[in-house]
């Protein structure tokens, strides 16, 4: 779990420092915005593959149970990640959604965790999923306290509702195939009940 701990403290610390916006500009100013970007690249990079090497070493030396969920939080953790997927890609595709959530990526973020700490009561779990939770509940004061209008292109929906559709379709088909391949593929566990 050492590894796990290791990798939340890098991926979230680095977010966290953006969001502690004149030491991120003095960072920018004294470095240049290329490299202050690729070092925080990096280190989200080496964040994650800790995570991910240190979740697996968890998973494999034994769930530290909490609490039992029950059967219904997976079958409500479906359809939430299957919301966040949605929410992630009205980030991309501007939109009466992206227009309502203001801020599409942390709220898809937040559903994503929020799901997976439904359907899992282990401690490692809860670590895991709990702290990217907190962060992106931080992340959206921290946003909600700056002027995010005039950096996204104001507050006002673009007319009709192509992006819209097109963000339900893509979010969707993407959450499809995290589903039935990749879930299984990446994480080893099955995000589907396997039947006996």
């Amino acid at each position: 779990m050492t590894l796990l701990i290791l990798g939340l403290v890098v991926v979230l610390g680095v977010h966290c420092f953006s969001m502690v916006r004149g030491s991120r500009a003095a960072l920018i100013t004294r470095v240049g915005e290329g490299p202050y970007k690729g070092i925080y690249s990096l280190l989200s990079m080496v964040g994650i593959v800790l995570i991910a090497v240190g979740y697996g070493q968890y998973r494999a030396g034994g769930y530290i149970p909490v609490w039992d969920p029950p059967v219904w939080t997976r079958h409500l953790a479906l359809l939430l990640v299957w919301i966040a997927f949605v929410c992630v890609a009205a980030a991309y595709l501007p939109g009466r959604i992206k227009a309502r959530l203001k801020h599409p990526m942390l709220a898809g973020v937040k559903i994503w965790a929020l799901a997976h700490l439904l359907a899992n009561g282990d401690l490692g779990s809860i670590l895991l999923f709990g702290s990217i939770l907190a962060w992106a509940v931080a992340a959206r004061i921290s946003v909600k306290r700056r002027d995010v209008a005039a950096q996204h292109g104001g507050t006002a929906a673009p007319a009709g509702w192509r992006n819209d559709i097109l963000a339900v379709v893509v979010g969707t088909a993407i959450y499809l195939v995290f589903l039935f391949w990749l879930h299984p593929w990446l994480i080893g566990v099955p995000a589907l009940p396997v039947r006996a």
